[in-house]
């Protein structure tokens, strides 16, 4: 975390979204400071959600309260699977609008707004039963835009071919809380979860969606996320250079 963050304030990146385990390790308040003191904006706390967790209560208040301390305006929510057991997908999607609903009043004490992130289909059994941007807004709707809105992650949503009257739509509702870019590489590797690639290295059309998002009239910041093991395993001032580089060249 201390590296990541001297890293961005020595290279100019504005802000930063953090992960709640690498915030844990360090500590929130440590981590608060430190990015202050870089003049680092924290643009996001991922991830709160899992709400067939017994303790998904507990544990999003707690990331809400965290995400405060931290100065990050948005939490956003990865939904988690089917219950133990289920079978019953749409049950499980009613009960993650239930659950948004329950911490609205807390996230917006907080001032902390609540994203919901919709995942690639292949994840709704064991991670997230919400699997398209329509779904999200669906369960977004029937809080006010101010408290919860939706998170577009290209990783995620690239497949599908109703994202873009999608984005329309949460444009329009002034649901678009969090944007964040990564590539689909193929072949996966074995870990699903590890095939987000640097900008440029895979098959999304990354810029169609930096565009499609830009005419919402959104200005909020762009996330670069990558989780592979392949990038990990370098130099993170050197990954950090070449995010940088490829985001310039792919995405603006």
């Amino acid at each position: 975390m201390e590296a990541t963050i001297a890293g961005c304030a020595e290279l100019g990146v504005p802000g930063i979204g953090l992960w709640r385990d690498q915030v844990a390790e360090l500590g929130v308040a440590r981590t608060a400071i430190l990015a202050r003191a870089a003049g680092l904006e924290v643009t996001s706390l991922c991830r709160g959600g899992f709400f067939n967790a017994p303790d998904w209560f507990d544990d999003n208040r707690r990331a809400i309260d965290e995400a405060a301390e931290l100065g990050a305006p948005v939490l956003v929510l990865v939904s988690g699977g089917l219950p133990e057991g289920s079978r019953d997908v749409d049950g499980a999607r009613r009960a993650v609008g239930d659950a948004v609903g329950r911490l609205v009043p807390h996230a917006q004490s907080a001032g902390v707004r609540l994203a919901i992130e919709p995942l690639h289909p292949m994840f709704a059994a064991d991670r997230c039963v919400v699997a398209t941007l329509g779904q999200a807004l669906d369960l977004a709707e029937p809080y006010p835009s101010s408290a919860v809105g939706v998170c577009v992650d290209t990783y995620h949503l690239w497949w599908d071919d109703q994202v873009w009257a999608q984005l329309a739509r949460a444009g329009a509702a002034g649901r678009i809380a969090c944007f964040q870019v990564a590539d689909w590489i193929t072949p996966l590797p074995e870990g699903v979860l590890l095939g987000r690639g640097l900008p440029g290295t895979g098959c999304v059309e990354l810029r169609r969606f930096r565009e499609a998002v830009d005419a919402t009239g959104y200005t909020g910041p762009i996330e670069v996320e990558v989780f592979h093991e392949d990038v990990w395993s370098r130099p993170g001032g050197e990954v950090l250079k070449e995010t940088i580089e490829r985001y310039v060249e792919h995405v603006l």
